[in-house]
Formats: C-alpha cells, structure tokens, sequence
C-alpha cells in the first residue's frame, strides 16, 4: 500500500493529539485520585481541639474541625512545555475557626514534622498509592485501549 502525500503527516500528527488528550485526562484522573486518598489519610478518628489526638505518629492526622480535609484540593491540569502539570496539596485561604494558623502551613507541619518530631502524612502516602496502584490502572485503561484505526 503507497501512502499518498501529506498522509504519514496527518498520521502522525493525529497521534500526537490522540496521546496529548489522552495524557490530560490520566493526569487529571490521578489528581483526583491522590487528593481522594488524602482526604481519606487527613480522617483518621476526630477528637475535640484540646483532648489527645487518636492518630499514630506516622498514620495521618485526626479530624478536629474539618478544615485541612476541606483545603486539599488539585490545580487545573496544564500545558507545561514538555508535557501537563497539576498540583495536589493544600489551598490557601483555609483557615480552622479557633485558630490563625492556616491549613496549608498546619498540614506542611503535619507532613515533615511536627515540634516534638511526629509527623502524621496524608499527602505522601496519598501519591505513593496513587502511583503504584492507581496509575498502573488509568494507563492500562486509557492508553491501551487499542490501536486507532484510521
């Protein structure tokens, strides 16, 4: 079979646009996914503020009014030079009612390490599930899908 001129071309470039759709929207499915689990991982029992918190040093945190769930959010999916880029963690602006220190810099605390030491992670086992089980999955789904047929 002889390709006609300019079909190799459009080929090719329906590729690209095919694994550029498709490469959005296993990021944005993976956001969700991570950002999913933290919220999960930042739920770990609840306690009043004040009385001992049920969570483990190295589990996540407990729930005391909800507003570091609350914050954990993922920017918009966006083109970067080479590729998409999103961003999962904490947003600005939340802020606990019985206190001035906001979610963000609360949960950066919570994450690397807290005064006496202990940390309680949400986000960095969020990420580690969501790459070795969830993405495996999304690839196997939205890349393999088969080959088009043009």
């Amino acid at each position: 079979m002889e390709l006609r001129p300019g079909v190799f071309t459009r080929l090719c470039n329906e590729i690209v646009r095919d694994a550029h759709a498709k490469s959005r929207l296993l990021l944005t499915q993976l956001a969700l996914a991570i950002e999913r689990q933290a919220k999960i991982n930042a739920s770990t029992g609840a306690h009043k503020r004040g009385t001992p918190t049920p969570a483990r040093p190295g589990t996540g945190p407990a729930v005391i009014s909800g507003t570091l769930r609350r914050s954990i959010t993922h920017s918009p999916v966006l083109p970067t030079g080479v590729g998409w880029e999103t961003r999962v963690g904490t947003s600005a602006g939340f802020t606990p009612p019985y206190g001035r220190t906001p979610s963000s810099q609360y949960g950066l605390y919570l994450e690397t390490g807290l005064r006496n030491g202990a940390t309680y992670p949400f986000l960095t086992p969020a990420y580690r599930f969501a790459m070795t089980t969830v993405a495996p999955q999304l690839y196997q789904r939205i890349f393999r899908s088969g080959w088009p047929h043009f």
